[in-house]
């Protein structure tokens, strides 16, 4: 059997390990031969290639990013784009595929299975936003390096008597920014799921300066003041309708300097939290999705995702995993308001 994989949306640490996995257990156990398609869903619809063996994955465990490259290709924004896809599979003898990505790399997967194509889906994404999984490889180290670079800014912070404003990764769901946030001790966190106040914000960091200390506060890209909408770094989209976000950091940092009197600077932390080696549990589920992602192809469960539940790897439709994002429930977030200050 001929099985293929790709990586596809933002890169992402732990991606290699799920290559290895894929390819080691593909061929040692079920004698699979392995097929890597580049640049995500670029590489069935033009017929990029690249053989995955036992040598080519022995040293890619702890390295971040991916072997394949990523794209935001959608087939499905480009003329005749299933049809191409179908196309490389039947030439190159593909009789399955592995894609490896977030909501908009498994739709994709998705409406694949249901044009005929036998696909199984691996769950990544650094913001964790993905349903029918409690986690996704990469949120971890995302977070631990988010974490790292609070722990950092609050000596300076302290040493200059200015709050300090830091922008983490997050469009829809505020994961990133509440747990780095708490490890961090973050006096503020703000998330796309709540509307804040900025006024309350102010608040906040006054009663931290009263204290003689200096206020930190985390903040989402995509959280949004009430009444505001979320800052926009450019209004093109891509191929799946997404604009990028970024400058709420920026904002709220100038809006804290003109309203409290008080020096505040802004860090945006950006693809420093994507990059770079994974952490020990990312490379661990990350190992474990890739062993069960190919042991789904063997048993010819197409259609499906693997998932972590508790500390199991359950197999969960794609469709569960793609209908709708996990936000931070209310109940978190009200755990964190109870620190802040």
């Amino acid at each position: 059997m001929r099985v293929g994989v790709l990586t596809g949306g933002g890169d992402c640490p732990g991606l290699n390990a799920v290559l290895r996995a894929v390819t080691r257990n593909g061929i040692s156990i079920h004698g699979h031969e392995i097929v890597g398609f580049r640049n995500g869903w670029l590489g069935p619809l033009e017929g990029l290639t690249t053989p995955l063996t036992l040598d080519s994955v022995e040293e890619i465990l702890n390295r971040g990013g991916t072997i394949l490259g990523s794209s935001r290709t959608n087939p499905y924004k480009v003329d005749d784009g299933v049809a191409r896809v179908k196309a490389t599979l039947a030439e190159h003898g593909v009789d399955a595929l592995i894609a490896i990505g977030g909501e908009d790399t498994l739709g994709v997967a998705e409406q694949l299975t249901h044009d005929g194509v036998p696909v199984v889906g691996v769950p990544k994404t650094i913001d964790n936003d993905l349903g029918a999984t409690d986690y996704t490889f990469g949120f971890d180290t995302a977070v631990h390096i988010a974490t790292e670079a609070i722990d950092r800014l609050r000596t300076t912070a302290e040493s200059h008597h200015r709050a300090l404003v830091v922008e983490v990764m997050g469009r829809h769901a505020g994961w990133i920014a509440l747990h780095s946030g708490l490890a961090g001790g973050a006096n503020v966190i703000l998330v796309p799921e709540q509307p804040f106040s900025v006024d309350k914000v102010c608040d906040l960091v006054r009663q931290r300066f009263e204290r003689q200390y200096a206020p930190i506060v985390v903040v989402a890209e995509g959280a949004a003041p009430a009444g505001g909408e979320e800052l926009l770094a450019t209004g093109e989209r891509d191929a799946f309708g997404h604009v990028r976000l970024g400058g709420v950091g920026t904002w709220l940092a100038d809006e804290l300097a003109e309203r409290t009197g008080q020096e505040s600077r802004a860090v945006v932390l950006g693809h420093t939290q994507r990059g770079g080696p994974p952490t020990a549990y990312d490379r661990v589920l990350a190992t474990r999705f890739g062993l069960h992602a190919i042991d789904a192809v063997a048993a010819g469960e197409f259609g499906s995702m693997v998932a972590l539940r508790g500390t199991d790897i359950v197999r969960v439709p794609l469709r569960e995993a793609t209908a709708e994002l996990k936000t931070v429930p209310p109940e978190r977030l009200a755990e964190a308001e109870v620190l802040f200050g």
